[in-house]
């Protein structure tokens, strides 16, 4: 990279802001599942919004690409350079507002962790609603970028659904601050919708306000174990549009096996499949939760939990996954969305597709049954079978009606699949939003689009 571009860098930000160490970039070329790597020149972290805008127009003015990074546990590959680019970390974008109470809502800049918004919210006796595994690192900037989901989508919806305004450092260095203080808010365009999940090919989020919610005051949590997935699919279509839905989570019976193996977390029933349900409401939902259970084809007893520390118990069932998909080293991850009905085949064929490209992978599949929203973690998969069981299971899911990226979005792992799941004429659309936004495509340059 030019010496001037770094000169300017550090004019921006700080001297102590911007590194060229080639180990540190080497750290933070790799992608969170460790097996995409790629090249950067230099890292900068800004420490303000304008101060994101003023980098990005020296890298525009410079000619430099530039990949964004929050916490970096994208599954896709999304944060990982491939033209000697500046990585921009909002790492350093951390301030935490106060909670409106009233209004139920908080304003964060991009780079707070969700476990930290969560910790925020719940002091002030409110909730935040979306939940992920990686609470602790992921960034809710980069949660917003991809619009993810999680735990608790089934009740309170995708990321999208708790965004109220942003701040937006657009690709020419100018700055959206798109807020208000209204409940409802219908004038012109949606910009808040165009920046969440764009995957930040359009401008940098670099602060969000967020919605909260109450606590619900009385919950309750079940496994429920499932000799065949169809049944579950069914049970778990029933329950999604149960008032007081919670959380509705699919558990491959092999991942709870090494769970229970190798982290020593019990699977409390049988089952090749199992389900996690949990209700939330202002009462007692115990006996609502065993009355929707009375005709479920489970092949053994529920295990329910009341109180905060069987909740817990069960909910470690699910959480451990999160450990088990790295037991064998990185797994081949697909994050796909499918129809209900079409689960219990993809399942299968899935199963086949795996033994015949890499017999001796092991195919763990759990997610969101109540979205259909899955996740399929390929484990022991050897890096030189992975191009062909890729493109393989990729024609899999559009030939099952699914699509090639759900809650994780298209990063550049999915960007040649995109084609699978929109047509000739979105993908021209959404260049043509590209265009416009970042003429000389110099932002997030790898992400979304086939070069």
């Amino acid at each position: 990279m030019a010496e001037a571009l770094t000169e300017r860098l550090a004019h921006i930000v700080g001297a102590g802001h911007v590194s060229t160490d080639p180990d540190v970039l080497a750290a933070r070329s790799v992608d969170h599942t460790g097996r995409y790597r790629g090249r950067a020149c230099a890292l900068v972290r800004p420490g303000t919004g304008d101060q994101v805008a003023a980098v990005l127009r020296a890298c525009r003015d410079a000619g430099a690409y530039v990949t964004v990074q929050g916490g970096r546990t994208s599954l896709v590959a999304g944060t990982v350079p491939e033209h000697d680019d500046v990585l921009l970390s909002t790492e350093r974008l951390t301030t935490i507002g106060d909670v409106d109470t009233v209004e139920r809502r908080i304003s964060v800049g991009a780079g707070v962790t969700l476990a930290a918004v969560q910790k925020t919210a719940a002091a002030a006796g409110l909730v935040f609603g979306v939940d992920l595994a990686a609470r602790d690192s992921a960034t809710v900037g980069g949660m917003a970028s991809t619009n993810a989901g999680g735990l608790r989508t089934v009740r309170y919806g995708n990321m999208g659904e708790q965004v109220l305004g942003l701040d937006i450092a657009l690709p020419d260095g100018s700055v959206v601050h798109r807020h208000s203080q209204v409940r409802r808010d219908n004038t012109g365009y949606d910009l808040t919708s165009l920046f969440v999940g764009a995957e930040g090919t359009l401008g940098v989020i670099t602060a969000l306000d967020l919605r909260l919610y109450p606590v619900p005051t009385h919950r309750a949590t079940a496994v429920c174990g499932f000799a065949d997935l169809d049944a579950l699919v069914e049970t778990g279509r029933r329950f999604r549009d149960l008032d007081g839905i919670a959380a509705l989570e699919l558990i491959d019976a092999r991942a709870g096996r090494l769970a229970a193996e190798h982290l020593g977390v019990p699977v409390p029933v049988a089952g090749s499949w199992l389900l996690l349900i949990e209700l939330a409401g202002d009462t007692d939902q115990t006996e609502r939760l065993a009355d929707a259970l009375t005709d479920a084809q489970v092949c053994d007893e529920p295990a329910v939990g009341v109180d905060i520390g069987a909740q817990q118990r069960l909910w470690n069932v699910r959480e451990s996954l999160a450990e088990v998909v790295g037991l064998f080293g990185p797994p081949l991850k697909f994050d796909v969305s499918l129809p209900l009905s079409a689960i219990g085949g993809f399942a299968e064929s899935a199963g086949k597709l795996v033994a015949a490209h890499a017999p001796d992978a092991i195919p763990v599949l759990f997610g969101h049954i109540g979205e259909g929203n899955l996740h399929l973690n390929v484990l022991r998969c050897a890096l030189d079978t992975e191009p062909a069981l890729y493109a393989a299971m990729m024609a899999l899911i559009a030939d099952c009606g699914g699509n090639v990226s759900s809650e994780h979005g298209v990063g550049t792992r999915k960007r040649d699949y995109v084609a699978m799941s929109r047509t000739p004429a979105d993908i021209a659309a959404m260049r043509a939003v590209k265009a416009a936004l970042d003429p000389r495509g110099y932002l997030n340059p790898a992400v979304l689009f086939a070069q």
